[in-house]
């Protein structure tokens, strides 16, 4: 990008707080899903519910890197098209993943009877591991490759594209989750930048309800922030 030598480069140390939040809440469903007793309506539904909206998020996480950072990068880094249709054919294929975990989900709260219950949440708990086996793959080679791409070749304001897209494609109920999932992973000065780019609305949303919303549902839905 020598002819846009100069122009202001993204921190794109923020993606790895995004990362986490998937190896994070991926990592930890065998354990909140393998502890809830059969017959514990209440909890199946909390986390059901809970792994329904980080699905919407990857969702539209990946949409947005397609949308806004690959066609770029393809511009720009023609060298690298064969890595990129790779990433783009991991998106798919997480996307099967994605849409098996959510049939498995969509099954969980609803199955009769404790064989049935077990059944299913053995088959939320399988779903969501094959899931998490795929996408942590993905995500260490993105890290690894991708990132220092997107640090020398898309402009900061093109980056900074990235989350008001993931908001407006995201068809959870619970988007107060994702924002602070996302917060637990930054420092402190990434989280005040969030605030400061962060539209009226969802910075209104957050200060007012969202931050205690999460914080309740987050002591009741224990997943261990990873320090790496």
């Amino acid at each position: 990008m020598a002819d846009q030598a100069g122009t202001p480069r993204p921190d794109v140390t923020d993606m790895y707080a995004v990362h986490g939040v998937f190896r994070d809440t991926l990592g930890a469903a065998p354990r909140l899903i393998g502890d809830i007793v059969p017959g514990d309506a209440a909890r199946v539904d909390q986390i059901a519910n809970y792994y329904d909206n980080i699905l919407y998020f990857l969702e539209s996480h990946h949409d947005g890197e397609e949308a806004i950072v690959f066609p770029r990068l393809r511009e720009r880094c023609p060298d690298e098209a064969a890595l990129l249709d790779r990433f783009e054919e991991e998106h798919k294929q997480a996307l099967i993943l994605l849409e098996d975990a959510r049939r498995s989900l969509a099954g969980w709260p609803g199955a009769d009877g404790d064989s049935a219950a077990v059944v299913a949440q053995a088959a939320v708990a399988d779903s969501l591991e094959a899931l998490r086996v795929q996408l942590v793959e993905h995500l260490d080679e993105e890290e690894a490759r991708a990132l220092p791409l997107c640090a020398e070749n898309i402009l900061a304001e093109e980056w900074g594209q990235l989350p008001g897209h993931a908001l407006a494609g995201y068809q959870g109920d619970k988007v107060w989750l994702i924002l602070g999932l996302i917060r637990q992973r930054m420092t402190q000065e990434q989280r005040d930048a969030m605030l400061e780019h962060m539209p009226p609305p969802p910075r209104d949303m957050w200060i007012n309800y969202g931050e205690n919303a999460f914080n309740e549902l987050s002591a009741q839905v224990v997943v261990e922030v990873s320090t790496t």
